[in-house]
């Protein structure tokens, strides 16, 4: 079992009377029905139905003082403060930065069993491993106690895109891109039964009408692997960007299926610079996926 810290993720605690149903309203996972043994992928959304941060949602325990713990992305904490703290201006909620307090552990290839700090199973993928919510000073000690081997933050990077999982700020652009784009709908990250959020009506359209053209996916490739943010082209056409990369061949792209498809069609590889790049299909995705019946295989 190997477990490391990241610690690009911050922590921040909301709490306040009504705030199970507050955050309800404004989320896309349902947290009117969570539970303190589990926590919810979710997300902030604008209007238009735009990621503003992406999160994983659990319940402060009654001795830490109830409420709701979000363990999101570090760059994304200014701009999810503000608006939680503007959405604030007629009710009385206190929203804390425990960042410098709190950091997540992240555990896999074996199951954590610690019951010092709050440990949940990963929600968008259980293969994912859990995640430990803990001081980082006390990251060696949880690790020892539970026998797994500390390694770096690359590592877990390394299982997280052979998975094929995306990440926000490599994967995907924060403000721009649709919960879709980030395969949220496929990882957990969206109920669309619960009701009522903030970008709703948008994130709905485009799961009825099937409309989601741009989505993150796994690739593989030979040899040096391409920068991130560089072009996908196919018969010099652009068709995507490059994501996060993995030492051994693996990486993620943003890619335009209906273009990749196309390419694919026609028997124009998919390239990013001189790098021929493989579509390779997780079992967790549902969507079709481009020059599916030509894929050699699938990975987990």
């Amino acid at each position: 079992m190997k477990a490391s810290l990241l610690p690009d993720r911050g922590i921040v605690k909301f709490s306040g009377d009504d705030a199970r149903a507050f955050l309800n309203s404004l989320f896309t996972a349902n947290i009117s029905t969570l539970t303190a043994d589990e926590s919810r992928y979710s997300a902030l959304l604008t209007a238009q139905g735009k990621l503003i941060v992406d999160a994983f949602v659990s319940e402060a325990p009654a001795e830490k003082g109830e409420g709701f713990y979000f363990d999101m992305p570090k760059s994304q904490l200014p701009t999810f403060l503000a608006k939680m703290k503007g959405y604030n201006l007629r009710k009385k909620y206190l929203v804390e930065d425990l960042s410098e307090k709190l950091g997540i552990l992240a555990v896999w290839d074996g199951t954590a069993a610690t019951t010092k700090y709050p440990c949940h199973t990963d929600p968008r993928l259980a293969a994912l491993g859990q995640r430990i919510m803990l001081p980082p000073g006390e990251a060696a000690a949880v690790a020892a106690e539970i026998s797994a081997e500390l390694v770096p933050q690359d590592a877990f990077e390394a299982h997280r895109i052979a998975l094929g999982v995306p990440r926000g700020d490599l994967d995907f652009v924060y403000g721009d891109a649709f919960p879709h784009e980030a395969d949220m709908d496929q990882l957990h990250g969206i109920d669309f039964k619960k009701g009522c959020f903030v970008g709703q009506e948008v994130v709905q359209r485009m799961e009825r009408r099937n409309i989601a053209r741009t989505r993150v996916v796994p690739v593989t490739f030979d040899g040096v692997a391409p920068s991130a943010g560089a072009e996908v082209t196919a018969a010099e056409k652009t068709v995507g960007t490059i994501g996060s990369t993995v030492d051994g061949g693996r990486g993620l792209a943003l890619l335009r299926l209906d273009r990749a498809e196309d390419a694919l069609a026609a028997g124009h590889p998919l390239k990013a610079g001189d790098v021929t790049l493989r579509l390779v299909k997780p079992d967790w995705v549902q969507f079709p996926f481009p020059g599916e019946s030509k894929l050699e295989g699938k990975t987990a």
